[in-house]
């Protein structure tokens, strides 16, 4: 039982190392972003939904809702960090018409947010019930976040090339779906592993069509001046 507790941790901590590593990945493109002062094409979607994902992670992490998971909310807590700065900068550099959506969705999220703990705080007095209600807003929340890297996967079968599918993201997102999978197998956490069983699953899809369209891939084309494929969200 040592052993395991020790081997989970370790595996946590490898967890988190990725997931840091994922939730950098895109300050290129704000240091692009503060270079040219405007965030062109850029959209602020993605590090909006990752920024309220890590917020209900954290909130399941913490021992009052599923205890023994400090390794959960501590990169949780690290991600919300990082996607509220980049948002920041997306206000700093955006437009009025594009502030206003950018509040609108701030507000939203924190009264969404605001609801979740409520509910849960008055309403459910165990943890068993406090992670069943969490777990299951998080395994939802996941899963719709796979929408951003399954239109790159669309992308690259239509147009026959993984231009706009990075390989060393495509390999860290496996890497972080295989190590969450197997923290969340060494002391079962089901809310954990059906997210990062579908990620693992999205990292070898995408594996196979970088070798199966490798060729095909045109790789001196003009293209926008973006990668498509800007931001990878972290599962856990």
């Amino acid at each position: 039982m040592a052993n395991t507790a020790m081997l989970r941790t370790i595996v946590g901590i490898i967890g988190n190392i990725i997931s840091l590593g994922l939730f950098l990945s895109p300050i290129p493109t704000f240091t692009r972003i503060i270079k040219q002062k405007t965030v062109s094409d850029f959209k602020p979607d993605p590090y909006l939904a990752t920024l309220l994902n890590c917020a209900v992670w954290v909130f399941y992490g913490m021992p009052f809702v599923h205890p023994d998971s400090t390794l959960v909310w501590t990169i949780n807590g690290a991600g919300f960090i990082i996607e509220a700065a980049y948002i920041v900068i997306f206000v700093m550099y955006s437009p009025a018409s594009k502030r206003t959506r950018i509040f609108i969705a701030l507000v939203i999220e924190a009264v969404f947010f605001a609801i979740v703990v409520f509910v849960n705080m008055f309403f459910f007095h165990t943890t068993k019930d406090r992670t069943l209600i969490v777990g299951i807003i998080c395994i939802i929340f996941n899963i719709l976040m796979y929408a951003s890297p399954l239109t790159v996967m669309k992308m690259v079968i239509k147009t026959k090339s993984v231009k706009y599918m990075p390989l060393t993201l495509s390999v860290a997102n496996l890497c972080n779906g295989i190590v969450w999978l197997i923290y969340s197998l060494l002391k079962f956490d089901i809310n954990i592993l059906i997210p990062n069983g579908l990620g693992s699953l999205s990292g070898v899809v995408q594996l196979i069509l970088y070798a199966t369209y490798y060729k095909t891939t045109r790789w001196d084309d003009d293209d926008d001046g973006k990668s498509r494929s800007e931001v990878q969200l972290s599962n856990v």
